[in-house]
């Protein structure tokens, strides 16, 4: 059987492979698909960004609406019925619905008030078991049922920071070792590393092409250089957070990036602080017992001590989470693994779906 149009309605919250499903399932038989998303505006992810994410999966040929729905849920009421088709109808567009495609047990009376064929697709969840419920309670056990969009906005984000030769770059490599060996879903836990230093190491090796005894100190920053630094460190934390498991470590951060601003050029700009976002957790390397290694890239051992309590005041103001690596090396990642297992353990709070009695609604198309 074809049909010329066909008709989705879900919360999509989150989209899930079984969405997907569905879906394409539609596309396969439909001259055109609508994908209405309907949720209530309790709900903890926003509706533009579950539009982003199916649009990026499915393309310009299925169609997306997305629609507030706060009124009540009551299958069996008719006036209420009434409320929510008022909704659908709108996100609908004015085309005639020839068929209602759905793994819910209300497709098939959506599909009558749709004058329109009811569809059912795998309603016992049998070929892609999952469903948002069982995402929304454990994330971790379904992380292979979710596409990179919504896999980027549940990763839990934590970013090592502190002045230099403290050992940010080790232990981010060495948490990211950790969580990968403990296989199974975390076995592509990645770090990202610090794109300032690479940006320092391209200025260095522009400038020895005309004065090959250039050091790191012949090197000059302005404010597009930060800018550009705390962009492309969040461009490569989102990648890297889309890609891997349900936690990624950072070297570094567009925080830390407002520091070095400070330190060279006296301040931090509003551009370079608008690009700040607060992770999970951040990780403080203390300086002291960390012996200074002067790779050529670095300022100097006498500015470590004033870096680190720089980064603690300011970490300290923002409220943000954080802990203090101190001791040996062992110690710091025994802190530092605790102090990610403890993340971790607290899931996922993601409001769950509500029926507030007043009745509002936003179209976004």
């Amino acid at each position: 059987m074809r049909y010329r149009h066909g008709l989705i309605v879900g919360k999509f919250y989150p989209p899930h492979a079984g969405h997907h499903a569905l879906i394409e399932a539609a596309a396969a038989v439909c001259d055109r698909v609508t994908v209405v998303v309907a949720p209530s505006s309790g709900e903890s992810i926003p509706l533009s960004l579950r539009l982003d994410w199916l649009r990026e999966a499915h393309g310009p040929a299925v169609r997306f609406a997305g629609v507030y729905d706060d009124h009540p849920i009551d299958y069996a009421d008719p006036a209420v019925w009434d409320l929510h088709m008022a909704l659908f109808r709108a996100a609908a567009g004015t085309d005639r619905v020839d068929a209602v495609f759905s793994s819910e047990e209300y497709g098939s009376e959506l599909a009558r008030r749709f004058h329109a064929e009811a569809v059912l697709v795998d309603p016992e969840r049998v070929r892609v078991p999952v469903s948002g419920t069982a995402i929304r309670e454990d994330p971790v056990a379904y992380w292979d049922r979710i596409g990179p969009g919504v896999r980027g906005w549940l990763t839990r984000r934590v970013i090592v920071v502190g002045a230099e030769s403290t050992g940010t770059t080790t232990m981010a490599r060495a948490m990211a070792r950790h969580y990968r060996s403990r296989g199974g879903v975390w076995s592509d836990t990645r770090w990202v590393p610090e794109y300032g230093r690479e940006l320092t190491e391209i200025k260095l090796r522009e400038l020895r092409r005309d004065r090959p005894a250039a050091t790191v100190f012949d090197v000059t920053w302005d404010r597009a250089d930060f800018v550009t630094v705390a962009a492309e460190q969040n461009a490569a934390e989102d990648a890297a957070a889309r890609a891997g498991s349900p936690v990624i470590f950072g070297d570094t951060d567009a925080f830390a990036t407002t520091i070095w601003e400070e330190r060279y050029l006296g301040s931090t700009s509003a551009a370079v602080a608008a690009l700040v976002r607060e992770p999970d957790l951040y990780l403080l390397t203390e300086a002291d017992g960390v012996p200074f290694d002067d790779d050529g890239l670095r300022d100097g051992e006498h500015l470590r001590h004033w870096m680190t309590e720089r980064f603690r005041t300011e970490l300290e103001s923002r409220g943000v989470a954080y802990i203090s690596l101190a001791g040996s090396y062992p110690q710091r990642l025994r802190t530092a693994v605790l102090a990610v297992d403890g993340l971790l353990a607290g899931g996922w709070d993601l409001n769950a779906p509500i029926t507030p009695k007043a009745a509002v609604s936003r179209v976004e198309q």
